[in-house]
């Protein structure tokens, strides 16, 4: 009966081992993962990650500077796509805001905010870098 225990005891933990690798569980742990659901980041969150201002003087160098420093401040905020651009449009300063204004005047600002990010990347792109 000693035996039969021992054998079925290591039987079990090979099972659990094998439902463990198996499951995808990389750490090992027994629990199943936990699904973290995004949260949209207030507008206070993504300027307390201190985004660089642009003001369209630098040439390509500073707007592709810009571009790779915004999306790691979209990175640090959990910054939905729905809010980018928004929130974005305040680091715009002088000739950047200026052409912003221009930009928005006829469609006006809340429809230029429902641009998605990589849509108004290309309008500055093409303005900047043509």
């Amino acid at each position: 009966q000693l035996i039969d225990d021992r054998v079925a005891g290591v039987l079990k933990a090979k099972a659990k081992a094998a439902n463990m690798i198996n499951a995808d569980n990389t750490n090992r742990n027994p629990k199943p993962r936990e699904v973290l659901v995004a949260r949209k980041c207030s507008y206070k969150e993504f300027k307390s990650c201190q985004p660089f201002n642009f003001k369209g003087s630098k040439g390509a160098v500073g707007l592709i500077r810009w571009f790779e420093h915004t999306e790691l401040v979209f990175s640090r905020s959990n910054c939905i796509e729905d809010c980018k651009v928004k929130f974005d449009t305040v680091t715009l300063i002088e000739e950047a805001l200026s052409w912003l204004n221009s930009f928005s005047q006829p469609i006006g600002i809340e429809e230029a905010y429902k641009l998605s990010w990589v849509e108004f990347k290309k309008l500055l792109i093409k303005k900047y870098y043509p």
